[in-house]
Order: C-alpha cells, then sequence, then structure tokens
C-alpha cells in the first residue's frame, strides 16, 4: 500500500510540473477577444500587466506615460542608459516613468521636445501618438503626403479628418500592415485623436516588436546588437540570440585591488576584485567588460609555518558590479598558488612552510560555481 502510494504521489507531482503553466488568465478577456493573442504575448514577456483584482480591463485606457514604459520594455531598452536627460516642467526624476521617458526620448520614439515643456504624463495617450511611436523605432522608406492619402483614402472614411502630422506616420503603418483598427465597422476609422484602449496598445505594440526585429531605426539597430571586443575567452560560454551563458565550471581571472596575504589576512575579511579584461565568447561577444567589480571574502586563510604546512588561501567570491552599475549575483571560487620551478616544488612538498600572497599586479584564477546568463547588447546580468 505505501508504496503505491508513493507511486500515486509521483504521478501527481509529475503531471503538475510538465503542464504548461497558465499565464494568460484574465477573466475580463475572452479567448475569443480580438487582441487576445496580443494580451496574451506582451503578459507573458511582462511588458504589461492586470490590476490587483486580476483583471486586465482591456477597454480602459493607457496614460502617455504608461505607454512609454511599455514601448520600451516591449523593445527589450529598460537597461539602457541615458547620458543627458531632457527636462520637463511637469516631470521630475523621481516620477516613476522618468527614466523611460527619457529612453523614449533617447530613442527617438517620441518626437524632442524644448527643455522646460510640459510632457503631460498622465493625459492619455491617442491612438496617433501611440501608432506614431511604433513607426518612430522603425527604418522606413520615406513617402510624401500625397502618397501617404493614396494608401489610407480607400481604406479609412475619416481619412481627411486625421491632423497632418499624423498623415505620414498613418501612411507609413498602413504600407507596414501596422495600422489597429478594432473590428466591427464596414468601413474602419483611423480615430487618431481617440485615446487608445489597453487592448489597441497591446496590438500596436506586438506589430512594432515585430517590425522592430526587422527594420529598427539607427539608435536601436546599435542597442540590439551583441557587442564584441577582444579580452579573455571563456571557451564553454555559449550564446543564443541576444544571451550568452557562462556555464558554471568556467574559469575566470581576477585581480584583486588590494594586497591580501597567508601571513597578514584572516579567514572572513572581505576582498575586492576586478575584472582584468573583458569575458568574451569564442566569437569575441563580451560578457562581462572590463573593470566590472567583484566583491567576496577570503573562505580559508592559513599561514605557512616551516615544517607543518605550507600557507593556504582560499577566496569565495559572490558578487559582481557591472559597468553598467548594475549589482548581480555571482558565485565563484578559487584557490591562490603560485608557480615554482622542480627544485623548489620539492622543498616546498618537504619542508612545507609556503607563503601565499596576491597584489594588484596578479591574476588570480576562480572557477565559476554558478551559470550566469547575460545579455550581450548591454552586459545587464539575467538573474
Amino acid at each position: 500500500m505505501k508504496n503505491l502510494l508513493r507511486m500515486l504521489f509521483s504521478l501527481m507531482v509529475g503531471v503538475f510540473f510538465i503542464m504548461p503553466a497558465n499565464a494568460f488568465d484574465f477573466p475580463d478577456v475572452a479567448k475569443d477577444h480580438w487582441a487576445a493573442k496580443q494580451i496574451e504575448e506582451l503578459s507573458d514577456q511582462g511588458v504589461i500587466v492586470g490590476y490587483p483584482d486580476g483583471t486586465f480591463k482591456p477597454d480602459d485606457n493607457v496614460t502617455r506615460a504608461e505607454f512609454a514604459s511599455m514601448a520600451i520594455k516591449a523593445l527589450k531598452q529598460e537597461h539602457t542608459k541615458v547620458a543627458q536627460p531632457v527636462t520637463f516642467s511637469d516631470i521630475t526624476p523621481d516620477f516613476w516613468a522618468y527614466d523611460a521617458i527619457q529612453k523614449a526620448l533617447y530613442f527617438d520614439l517620441i518626437s524632442g521636445s524644448d527643455e522646460g515643456t510640459p510632457f503631460r504624463p498622465d493625459d492619455s495617450v491617442s491612438r496617433a501618438e501611440a501608432s506614431t511611436v511604433a513607426v518612430n523605432a522603425l527604418t522606413t522608406q520615406e513617402i510624401s503626403e500625397a502618397k501617404a492619402r493614396e494608401v489610407l483614402a480607400n481604406k479609412y472614411e475619416d481619412v481627411n479628418t486625421i491632423p497632418q502630422s499624423f498623415l505620414i506616420p498613418a501612411g507609413k503603418s498602413e504600407i507596414l500592415g501596422m495600422i489597429v483598427v478594432a473590428p466591427g465597422n464596414d468601413k474602419p476609422r483611423l480615430e487618431p485623436e481617440r485615446p487608445a484602449t489597453r487592448a489597441e496598445v497591446a496590438a500596436i505594440l506586438c506589430n512594432m516588436i515585430e517590425q522592430a526585429k526587422l527594420n529598427p531605426n539607427a539608435k536601436l539597430a546599435e542597442a540590439m546588437r551583441n557587442k564584441t571586443g577582444e579580452g579573455y575567452v571563456i571557451q564553454e560560454a555559449t550564446v543564443q540570440g541576444n544571451i550568452g551563458t557562462i556555464p558554471a565550471g568556467a574559469t575566470i581571472p581576477v585581480r584583486v585591488t588590494k594586497y591580501i596575504s597567508t601571513q597578514s589576512s584572516q579567514s572572513g575579511d572581505m576582498y575586492v576584485a576586478a575584472v582584468p579584461k573583458n569575458y568574451i565568447t569564442r566569437d569575441k561577444f563580451i560578457l562581462i567588460y572590463k573593470d566590472s567589480n567583484l566583491k567576496g571574502q577570503l573562505l580559508d586563510v592559513r599561514s605557512g609555518k616551516w615544517f607543518v604546512r605550507n600557507g593556504v588561501l582560499v577566496l569565495k567570491n559572490s558578487l559582481v558590479t557591472t559597468t553598467n552599475d548594475q549589482v548581480a549575483k555571482f558565485s565563484a571560487t578559487g584557490e591562490l598558488h603560485k608557480d615554482r620551478n622542480w627544485f623548489m616544488k620539492f622543498v616546498r612538498a618537504t619542508l612545507k612552510g609556503e607563503k601565499l600572497d596576491a597584489t594588484p599586479e596578479d591574476t588570480i584564477y576562480m572557477k565559476l560555481l554558478e551559470p550566469v546568463r547575460v545579455d550581450l547588447t548591454n552586459g545587464w546580468i539575467y538573474e
């Protein structure tokens, strides 16, 4: 009976873990909703989220600040650093979407504004604004206003009422098949000045993502490129798309920033080290950038004593601070050794007493204890 119960329990556990997670579970979005697929995709990616009560509210509006944040997440540029932010009269650096808005400006998703002008972060984003952002993310063929009217005229009944500023973005959107219109009208309307709903925003962002994979604008193309350089090759590292993985067991070189020794250091002492050169893949994709800081402690320190023992110095690394100012887990260990000729090896083996030390000029090789996954476009470590 006990064996039978164990078998049934194992079967239940196995079934539980192989069942796919139901990432799309908004009770107010039916499976046959016209934007259900797009909402599911962006929800799975963490680009859009539901409300605390579990609903999505597909017909609600989206603020300009929310849309900027969604667009940057959709393009996977939330970790980009902006060197020269633009000042707005109604946004301060502590505003929750300040960084996302600055990144949207940097990547030319939003047209540049004069210093000190308002951004209107809490206004609803219009359909024209959302569609224009999606087009601005791309490298597109230039068209005239006449061409834009031509491609729009026979399809949308309100084409003659749209603002001139939206005419070319709308024409480009139509050419690329990116215009989003909820089904139900015999002849669709662009409705450029109407606030975009959350469902429409999901569809617009999905269209932008697919087109940006093919033809991103110049700044996005550079940001989305895997960065390359010279450095220390980690032979075991693997690459899948924009993600590089340093596997557990890989050997990495480090340099301590202060002198450590078996004779003067103590077990438990903290240390700071530096990445002496870029860690790179065989194809020269940069995994960890030179001068990233490593932090850990001396795990085992035993002084060298004549006729008793050789010195022992073991380092245990815990964290890395990258050039992105990200602090991430980076677990590695290494034991200090010194290269000796055959005679000194014999002396140390027979008499004991070797003293070990490391200076900032010395390289210590450590073994990674857990795999590290890195975004090769910007050096961001996934935890």
